[in-house]
């Protein structure tokens, strides 16, 4: 028999009674009415708040979309197997966050910032709201250093700012993603951190693209967010606002980022699953009514940050997919008032073999030239007005039957600096080598080559300069076409043009 000791149950309870608080928790339960196809109805969270995290039973956490007088309707981020009708559900008093840090650079996360890429767990340095506001108009500043794409067509016509927003619209199978890419692998050694969202593509579209930034080892200052075509609405929903998240939180340490939407249609198609799952009133082409803000306020979070913010930028590259070339559609027209300007992509001019196929004639930058370099002002101009001219006469010529001598001269010009904008994929150019392309084109040089010898002659007198003219590229590295880089340039071009037309 055990002997009780009165003395150390009193001290225990002394203890006790010492050591008591009056700490009270209050938990926020709700009771699920029902649920089914990633939506579920809750009773009794009378003080939940809109976009709130919810946890369930089985695990799963939802977001609080909508707030109604006697239910409130959440969105599920998983399958949400394990929910029953009946069991209960927590407010967690967060609204939805991701951790993020310098950690995630050359990682693969999905919509949560969970790695993905089977490289372990990534220790966060704090952690961003997924819908933080946008910096207002005094803590910005107006765009004015280039963001290089390495694309001839893009830099030298269609320029991209830091801090800007430039729409990527066409069909699909235009080369939209690859424009995207191209950029991201020019900003190899900028100090620009890139951060590529993929929203409902194909598993192996992402995987391929990760190997592409792998090989080329643009992953190091990269972050890919990735959303698959088989994951639920809810999480390609908040994709991109993950990806702006990572984003601007290297923004305010003072870094340049860019940030590219891949594509920000299929958000929109999620997001319309979602809100006529969740019952709210249909619009046009039956998207909800607030489709708009869905896109205004991710994107208006791309800046250039004032002096006082650390002169960091975001640049937001969104992808737009087409129908049959229909930019007069819901979210096109959308998306294109909300941004600086757009990449025009035609299936037309790829089908053709132009590639990149960038409509020049309808693509447009909206900061224009204050977001070039001194030297690639000084030789686009021509560029541009060259190929509008030719574009004109192009049309033109179809019907008529004789030509006079100018005429003919202008048209072949304008086929040899159609020739000089095609690049092959994966091969962005620097500034030095995009000037003495356009010089060597719009100054005629070009002209008594065949227009099929046009690349190769390009291709060569680049590595001839590269080879035999690193005082052109040193002067070049100031970003200005002095007259003795002109010099230097036109000397290369005729020695090149010899030895080129005699191993002809």
């Amino acid at each position: 028999m055990v002997k009780i000791r009165p003395e150390e149950i009193s001290s225990i309870i002394r203890d006790q009674i010492a050591s008591y608080n009056q700490d009270v928790k209050s938990e926020s339960v709700g009771t699920v009415l029902q649920v089914g196809d990633g939506i579920a109805r809750i009773y009794g969270l009378n003080n939940v708040m809109a976009g709130e995290l919810l946890n369930f039973v089985d695990g799963t956490v939802g977001i609080a979309l909508n707030l109604e007088s006697d239910n409130v309707g959440a969105v599920l981020m998983g399958s949400g197997l394990g929910i029953q009708e009946g069991s209960s559900v927590k407010a967690t008093g967060k609204i939805a966050q991701i951790p993020v840090g310098d950690k995630f650079l050359g990682r693969v996360v999905d919509a949560l910032a969970r790695p993905i890429d089977g490289k372990g767990a990534i220790v966060a340095d704090s952690e961003r709201l997924l819908e933080a506001g946008a910096p207002g108009i005094i803590d910005r500043r107006s765009v004015y250093e280039p963001m290089q794409t390495g694309l001839i067509s893009v830099d030298a016509m269609i320029p991209i700012g830091r801090g800007q927003r430039e729409l990527i619209i066409g069909d699909r199978q235009t080369g939209k993603t690859a424009v995207a890419i191209d950029t991201i692998l020019n900003q190899k050694g900028s100090g620009v951190i890139c951060v590529y969202v993929a929203v409902g593509q194909k598993a192996s579209s992402v995987a391929q693209i990760v190997t592409t930034l792998s090989e080329q080892d643009a992953m190091d200052y990269s972050i890919v967010v990735a959303e698959n075509a088989d994951s639920p609405a809810t999480l390609q929903y908040l994709a991109p606002y993950t990806g702006a998240a990572l984003a601007e939180y290297f923004m305010y340490k003072g870094k340049h980022t860019l940030v590219i939407y891949d594509d920000l249609s299929k958000q929109a198609q999620a997001y319309r699953e979602m809100s006529l799952l969740l019952r709210r009133p249909p619009g046009r082409e039956a998207f909800p009514g607030d489709v708009f803000y869905l896109h205004s306020r991710l994107l208006e979070r791309a800046a250039k940050l004032s002096t006082e913010k650390g002169e960091g930028s975001m640049t937001a590259l969104p992808i737009i997919e087409t129908q049959g070339g229909d930019v007069s559609a819901y979210i096109p027209t959308n998306v294109i008032s909300i941004t600086d300007g757009q990449i025009f992509l035609s299936a037309d001019i790829f089908n053709a073999g132009i590639r990149p196929a960038i409509n020049v004639g309808i693509s447009v930058s909206r900061v224009g030239s204050a977001a070039q370099v001194k030297a690639m002002k000084q030789v686009a101009g021509k560029l541009k007005l060259e190929l509008a001219q030719f574009a004109e006469l192009e049309a033109f010529a179809q019907f008529a039957s004789d030509l006079d001598a100018a005429t003919q001269a202008q048209l072949a010009r304008g086929v040899r600096l159609r020739e000089l904008l095609k690049q092959p994929q994966s091969a962005p150019l620097s500034v030095p080598d995009q000037v003495a392309t356009i010089y060597t084109g719009c100054n005629g040089y070009l002209d008594t080559l065949e227009p099929s010898d046009v690349r190769s002659f390009l291709t060569g007198l680049r590595q001839y300069i590269a080879d035999n003219k690193k005082e052109y590229l040193d002067i070049l590295s100031n970003n200005v076409l002095t007259p003795e880089a002109e010099e230097l340039l036109k000397e290369a071009i005729s020695e090149y043009t010899e030895a080129f037309l005699a191993s002809k």
